[in-house]
């Protein structure tokens, strides 16, 4: 593609390029990476085609092609981007609240098949792991726990502890999987849950040892790593964009920049998944809007007097519940301001 000469303006380079009608190029492609903001599209035939959002989606502001999308572009003679022109519909999506607004959705990736959340075996922080099975949970896809660096914990009674911990805590839905960078064999659970031509999300935060993850499937480094700290044995953040990264075997994985904001939204199948145990608890409450407070006849209330149900697991189900409500409303008190407000009057 040819480059255009000299630097316009966004604006006035997106409405010259669709206005150009005849002129430009129209393709279909997958966004296999987002860098810095800019989508890199896979179109048909393999070429690799960095793109911007056209006019309308500009305009829509909520709406944004992200990893994993199929998108309808339009690839201008002259310029040195394609304009992306409209994303085809998602049949899931990896979605928290939006860190930086109080009620608006962000979607870091979508059009998968498989979640693996990840964290490090000496590290683990089992109330993070709740609210990342609530968020993989919600997309729909199978969701799988990688527990990784073994090898840096404090022998196998550790591994052990941690790893009954959590599969107690995910439940028979889920696997977890231990593994260690110095035992290659542990990392062969992983790829059999790779099926040829499927997607897969590593989900977790900086220097759990995502990318070295991904380095040990492929056999060789395409992922950067970062050292790992002497003091405390923890890695450093590498990762940066998002990138499909396709396996020997034709699966494909997308190693995600470590998500240290993990805000609800809409999250309450994902919480009736990852918290089935007090769900099921919760629909033998006396009273079916049971608040789990000091109503008699509370089964949850009574699972945690009697110790069937961890106080800390409990309280994480009614944070998350509490959480999810409170966007709800926010969302709904938003979009009531906006269809209240006059048409052609700003307040």
């Amino acid at each position: 593609m040819a480059k255009a000469k000299g630097r316009k303006g966004s604006v006035a380079r997106l409405a010259e390029a669709e206005g150009l009608g005849a002129q430009a190029a129209h393709a279909q492609g997958e966004v296999v990476k987002l860098d810095r903001g800019f989508p890199l599209v896979r179109l048909a035939d393999g070429a690799l085609v960095r793109c911007e959002h056209g006019a309308a989606l500009v305009k829509g502001a909520s709406e944004r092609a992200v990893i994993g999308d199929v998108v309808a572009l339009v690839l201008p003679d002259g310029h040195d981007k394609g304009i992306i022109e409209s994303i085809a519909p998602r049949r899931c999506e990896l979605v928290r609240k939006d860190p930086t607004e109080r009620a608006v959705p962000q979607v870091l990736a979508a059009n998968f098949d498989r979640v693996m959340v990840v964290q490090a075996v000496s590290e683990v922080n089992l109330r993070r792991l709740e609210r990342e099975l609530v968020l993989a949970a919600e997309t729909g896809a199978a969701v799988d726990v990688v527990l990784t660096k073994a090898d840096q914990a404090e022998g196998a009674q550790q591994v052990q502890q941690v790893r009954d911990a959590v599969q107690a805590l995910v439940g028979e839905a889920c696997r977890t999987i231990v593994v260690s960078s110095d035992d290659a064999a542990s990392i062969e659970p992983v790829r059999e849950l790779l099926a040829p031509g499927t997607t897969t999300i590593l989900l977790g935060r900086s220097g759990v040892g995502k990318s070295t993850l991904v380095n040990a499937l492929m056999g060789r480094q395409v992922q950067q790593t970062g050292s790992v700290r002497a003091g405390d044995g923890k890695g450093r953040h590498t990762t940066v964009s998002r990138e499909v990264v396709t396996l020997p075997n034709g699966a494909r994985m997308v190693d995600m920049p470590g998500v240290r904001g993990l805000g609800m939204w809409e999250a309450d199948a994902g919480i009736g998944a990852a918290f089935s145990d007090v769900e099921k608890l919760a629909a033998r409450c006396r009273f079916r809007d049971c608040t789990h407070g000091a109503e008699p006849g509370c089964a949850v209330r009574a699972a945690v007097d009697d110790g069937t149900l961890a106080p800390e697991r409990f309280e994480s189900y009614r944070s998350l519940k509490r959480e999810t409500a409170e966007v709800r409303t926010r969302r709904e008190h938003a979009r009531w301001q906006q269809s209240d407000r006059p048409r052609g009057k700003k307040r």
